[in-house]
Formats: C-alpha cells, sequence, structure tokens
C-alpha cells in the first residue's frame, strides 16, 4: 500500500500580520527649528543712540554748570562788594519795577543817590591827591561829571561858601586835562567859569561860586586844601 504524503500549509506570523494591518508610510523627520536670527547691526545702532544721549546729556550739564557757576560769581561778587562797606549801613530802592528781575539800587548811608551812581560830599580840607586817597579808600573816586543835570544835582548839595576838589586835573601843566576814572575830557561838556581855566600852574580843579553866585569850574594849585566831592557806582543787590 503505498504511503500518503500530506501538504500541510504553513503561514508565518509576521506574513498575517503584515497582511492583517495597513502600512502607514514613515514620518518624515522634523525638521529642527532654529531662534530667529537677530539684526546684527541692532546692538550698533542701540549703542550708537546711547553714546549719541548721554554726549547730550553731558552738554546739557556742562552748560548748566556754566551757568550756575556765573551766577554764583556774580553772587560772591556782589557779596564782597556789600562786605567792603560793613562798616556803614545801605539805604536802598528798588528799580526796575516793570520788569520779571527786580533789584535793590544801594548808597551808603550819608551818600547822596542820582540816577546809578553814589556821591558823597566831605566836608574835610585837604590837598587834590589826599582827598582823592580818601575816595579810593572808600572804593570810590573824585567827582566825575559828565553831564550838566548832574552838576545842578551836586551843587544843590553844596555849600556855597566853600570849594569842592572834582576828579579832573592837569599832571603835565600842558592844559591836557584828564579825569581820575578815565573819561575822555570833553571840552563841550565843561563848566568853567568864564576866563578860566587861566593859569598852567594851576593843575587841579575846584567846583565853587565865587561871591555866593554861580556854581562853575576853576583850576586851582594841587597843594591847596579844599573839600571834596567823591562819587561811585551805586551797589546792585
Amino acid at each position: 500500500m503505498a504511503s500518503e504524503i500530506t501538504y500541510a500549509e504553513v503561514r508565518f506570523d509576521n506574513e498575517s500580520k503584515s497582511l492583517g494591518t495597513k502600512s502607514e508610510p514613515p514620518t518624515a523627520p522634523k525638521e529642527k527649528t532654529s531662534p530667529h536670527k537677530s539684526n546684527p547691526d541692532f546692538p550698533k545702532v542701540l549703542f550708537s543712540s546711547l553714546l549719541v544721549l548721554l554726549l547730550l546729556l553731558a552738554i546739557s550739564f556742562f552748560i548748566a554748570f556754566i551757568i550756575f557757576f556765573q551766577k554764583y560769581a556774580q553772587l560772591l561778587k556782589e557779596k564782597e562788594t556789600a562786605k567792603e562797606f560793613i562798616h556803614t549801613e545801605l539805604e536802598c530802592m528798588r528799580e526796575n519795577l516793570t520788569m520779571e528781575e527786580k533789584y535793590w539800587s544801594c548808597c551808603p548811608k550819608k551818600w547822596k543817590s542820582f540816577r546809578s551812581n553814589c556821591y558823597f560830599i566831605s566836608t574835610e580840607e585837604k590837598n587834590w591827591t589826599e582827598s582823592e586817597k580818601n575816595c579810593t579808600g572808600m572804593k570810590a573816586h573824585l567827582l566825575v561829571i559828565n553831564t550838566k543835570e548832574e552838576q545842578d544835582f551836586i551843587i544843590q548839595n553844596l555849600d556855597e561858601k566853600a570849594a569842592y576838589y572834582v576828579g579832573l586835573s592837569d599832571p603835565e601843566g600842558k592844559r591836557a586835562w584828564q579825569w581820575v576814572d578815565g573819561t575822555p575830557y570833553n571840552e563841550s561838556a565843561t563848566f568853567w567859569h568864564p576866563g578860566e581855566p587861566n593859569n598852567p600852574n594851576e593843575r587841579c580843579v575846584i567846583l565853587n561860586a565865587p561871591h555866593q553866585k554861580s556854581w562853575g569850574w576853576n583850576d586851582v594849585p594841587c597843594a591847596g586844601r579844599h573839600s571834596s566831592v567823591c562819587k561811585m557806582v551805586q551797589i546792585h543787590l
């Protein structure tokens, strides 16, 4: 009897699994996300802006410092001026009332105020040089007369029986008159008595009213002893 050969169907598990499920396509590799690249010029622009800002602040501070220093120096100067007159009292009045910046115009007590100047009438009789030293000792100088109005103001406060040295002299006797403060001598703004000046040896000038008449200038010897008038610029506080 002939033997029978049986053939069995053999299936592999891996095949059945592969046939039973749908194969999915392989996923594409994810791209790596890189951070946003910044503008390489941005730090430079920022640095330049900060530098400009600091420079402007430095300039502003420097200008403010200069202004402050000028104001401070002016204040110190005014205080020093006031200290020079600490031995006397000041008489002040308000000026520039229509302006925002108001200040006081002051003269030492017993001085006369006219416009922007102060005047002191000294009754001590000294020669011309001593009279000028007396004025400079008070931070002033002998009277310099620039206008008829100024002279008219002065003579209202003078004694008609006295004579007063003013700051006009002829040092070399050449009729080259000079004011003590350097003001140019103006022939058209002089107030000589008729016929004066009349003597080259008389090199100093007085303000007087001979025989209690009109006031005027007269040249006299500098060694003569007379009263005097001092003049200074007003103190502003």
